[in-house]
């Protein structure tokens, strides 16, 4: 069976999904709802932590995907969290193989997120 679960937190002006297990098919309906109801809310800055992510498939991608776009188009930011030792674990490699690794803010932590810098040489902020 399929399982994830979703902790928030917020910093500030920022809301923190921290997601673990597996987001798929049966799974991304969870995630798309709780941005949804965060940007209800009034929320338009958001981080989600893929550190705990043990799968993802294009289903995932896509509500990631679909997650930005909303975000924009409501003036919001939207930053995952993806540590350097898993980027090219199976959520990174998912990313890079879609080709929209690229579309993403990535950071390696909490912290970094929020304030929009990073700590990993040779990468700027965006």
């Amino acid at each position: 069976m399929t399982t994830i679960e979703v902790d928030e937190d917020e910093h500030g002006s920022w809301t923190v999904f921290r997601v673990r297990g597996e987001l798929d098919l049966v799974t991304s309906p969870l995630i798309r709802r709780r941005v949804h109801d965060a940007v209800a809310g009034g929320r338009r800055d958001l981080v989600i932590d893929l550190a705990a992510v043990r799968f993802c498939d294009s289903s995932g991608v896509g509500v990631l995907i679909a997650s930005r776009r909303l975000l924009r188009s409501c003036g919001g930011r939207l930053r995952l969290i993806l540590p350097e030792e898993d980027r090219e674990g199976h959520v990174g490699r998912v990313l890079s193989a879609l080709g929209v690794r690229r579309l993403f803010d990535v950071y390696e932590d909490v912290p970094e997120a929020i304030a929009g810098v990073t700590g990993v040489p040779g990468r700027s902020a965006p």
